[in-house]
This record gives structure tokens, sequence and C-alpha cells, in this order.
């Protein structure tokens, strides 16, 4: 359990936490390879949210899970991202959250993604939680929480020490 004073300083304006959904970069479930692989190079990102049409989190698309598809024995063979839809590639098997103030499941999934999707109780995709949003709010809690509570008597024993 994370102590209160702690959670408190990482959650001050944890709407601004998140990341809506409306600026998320995302492909659609129906598109092809062709497009997601296009969509990923040009936003530079690793990987992103695959929506359906009426925007449920459906799943998560890679470029490694695209290029792997894309090459054959002794080439590179893009021509194959075009017959391949998303839902054929993507990664099914993955964590979102609906409550965007769990710290503790939000640390915990943060230590092996870049990023964990937040969708409301209907799984309509809301936005994302970045690992490098939470390190900033840990950035400041070091620098910055001395400030905000007194930590007198601990750095008096550690003097002593």
């Amino acid at each position: 359990m994370i102590d209160e004073p702690i959670k408190k300083m990482i959650l001050a304006d944890h709407d601004n936490l998140i990341i809506p959904a409306n600026l998320v970069a995302n492909v659609m479930v129906s598109n092809d390879c062709y497009h997601a692989f296009l969509v990923l190079t040009k936003v530079g990102y690793s990987k992103v949210p695959v929506l359906d049409r009426d925007q449920h989190l459906c799943g998560l698309i890679s470029l490694s899970m695209i290029t792997e598809h894309m090459l054959d024995l002794n080439h590179v063979a893009p021509e194959n991202l075009r017959r391949l839809k998303v839902q054929d590639v993507m990664q099914t098997d993955f964590r979102s959250i609906e409550d965007p103030t769990d710290l503790e499941e939000i640390m915990h999934l943060l230590i092996d993604e870049n990023f964990v999707p937040v969708v409301s109780d209907e799984q309509t995709f809301t936005g994302i939680i970045t690992r490098r949003e939470l390190l900033k709010r840990v950035n400041y809690l070091a620098h910055n929480f001395s400030e905000q509570y007194d930590v007198s008597e601990i750095r008096d024993s550690i003097n002593e020490s």
C-alpha cells in the first residue's frame, strides 16, 4: 500500500495524468497493417491502441508485430501488409485500467509497459497513462516532499546515525 502523502502528491491534478483519447494515436481493427505501419512510423511510437468503430479498446499493435509479417524467408515483403488486417496481428492479451487513481496498479503495470490504456466501465477507450508522466510526478515528489510535509524527525534520526 502506498503511503497517503506520497499518493496525494503523485495524483495531485490526476486528470492531467491521463492523456485523453483524442490526443492518442490509434488505429482501427479494420485497418490494414500497411496503414498501421504508416501510423506507427509517422508518430514515432512503438505501440498504439487498437479501437473498434464504437471506440472500444480491442488491442494494442506495435511495429515489431507488423514487421514480423513483412519478412519472408529471403526478403522484405511490404505487400504482405496490405492483405493483413490489424485485428489479425494485434496483441489481445494486455491490461487496461478503469480507475485512473489506483496508483499501485498503475505503477505495477508501467514497470513493463510504456503506457497503460484507460477505459470506461463499458471498455470505451478514454486515454492512456504514460510511464513518462508518472516518472515526472515521482521526480516532483522526490524534490518537493519536505516542502509539503514535516520530515524533520526523519532528518534528525539520519543525521544521528
